[in-house]
């Protein structure tokens, strides 16, 4: 992730163990480099890229879980809210993914904790879930994201949250705790029931100890209805209009709180962390075709609606890749011939040789690809 970086070799005492291991290295680095041998003994030493031991693993749902994780070498600490790409092999294959960090930066041993939720069909987060066990290593990156709190002026926040996307939050809210600084808060939480909702218990004694923390828990299956509406956050938080608010759930809940804080003429005070870019809502006779990979010969066929970052992986192509959002740019890909349809706003992308984001890009028509 990091390998085109200047590396800086690192400074060590001479007569540490790390450090003689580090002399005996330098005789055999070339064309590696020192980094590279103490990764064979601890890959927490590395300075070449960053990695994190995984050092437990809790259950916090049937489909939820939580890794307590061990940043090495060259880790920062994060602000509370922000998220971290893992990287993982399954299956051979290496895959990224980003989740938000979920621990508070106050933390105090070292490490942080990401919080899984298992996505039906998803390749990454079931092996998390189900199949990653302490002692492991992964990839990592440092921190990044604004879905923060401000530094410089207090706030009292409405927090509204469904499923996973209660994770930054609840760095927020544990960073709260820690620092003895809770403020006036509200916090609609949205699940089916309630044994779906991850850190319940922790929530729950949250609401108990601390008056100013109040939780307004709706479980969407009992009631029968949708995540949000109007006339339910009248009921729920009176003064939603004076309050700043952090959004994280589903696309569906984040387009209706949208909408209706720019209704309002509130649209500034809402700070809102997706998990997958928005998409436009494409006609029917939105149609794909053959996708062909220049560089490794394969040609197969795709919709026009799945983006060309997962044909790729389907076809047993490993694309560099990050965010799978639109907004890093790692995947970044020459467009051959043919043209592609952008799953944000519908726009269709035909020019040779122009670079297209395929984990947001979709095929329309059949399409060649510099990769």
């Amino acid at each position: 992730m990091f390998a085109d970086q200047p590396i800086a070799t690192p400074r060590v005492d001479p007569r540490s163990l790390r450090g003689r291991l580090v002399g005996v290295a330098t005789l055999f680095a070339t064309p590696l480099r020192p980094s590279h041998y103490l990764e064979l003994i601890n890959p927490l030493w590395t300075t070449h890229s960053l990695r994190a031991r995984v050092e437990a693993v809790c259950d916090e749902t049937r489909d939820a879980r939580t890794l307590t994780l061990r940043p090495g070498r060259g880790w920062r600490p994060h602000r509370a809210g922000q998220f971290v790409r893992l990287g993982v092999s399954v299956g051979g294959v290496r895959h990224t993914r980003t989740y938000s960090i979920s621990s508070s930066p106050d933390r105090g041993d070292g490490c942080i904790t990401v919080t899984v939720k298992t996505v039906a069909g998803g390749r990454v987060s079931p092996f998390l879930v189900g199949e990653l066990r302490p002692g492991s290593y992964l990839s990592i990156s440092t921190p990044a994201g604004d879905f923060v709190l401000p530094d410089a002026r207090p706030v009292r926040p409405l927090f509204l949250t469904a499923g996973s996307g209660i994770t930054p939050v609840m760095s927020m809210l544990r960073t709260y705790r820690l620092r003895g600084t809770m403020p006036d808060v509200v916090h609609v939480h949205y699940a089916p029931l309630p044994h779906d909702v991850i850190f319940k218990d922790e929530l729950q004694d949250m609401a108990a100890q601390e008056p100013r923390y109040r939780l307004r828990s709706v479980y969407t299956r009992e009631l029968g209805r949708s995540h949000f509406d109007r006339e339910q956050l009248e009921s729920l938080c009176p003064d939603w209009r004076e309050r700043d608010v952090w959004a994280c759930g589903p696309q569906a809940l984040l387009d209706a709180v949208e909408r209706h804080w720019d209704a309002a003429g509130l649209g500034e005070r809402l700070h809102i962390e997706r998990f997958q870019a928005p998409r436009a809502a494409l006609s029917s006779d939105a149609t794909g075709g053959t996708v062909s990979f220049a560089g490794s010969g394969r040609r197969v066929e795709a919709d026009g609606r799945t983006p060309l970052l997962r044909v790729a992986e389907d076809a047993g192509l490993n694309p560099a890749h990050g965010c799978r959002m639109g907004i890093c740019h790692s995947c970044d890909v020459s467009l051959l011939k043919g043209r592609v349809r952008d799953l944000r706003t519908g726009a269709l992308v035909e020019a040779e040789g122009q670079k297209v984001q395929i984990c947001v890009c979709a095929a329309a028509g059949s399409v060649e690809l510099a990769l």
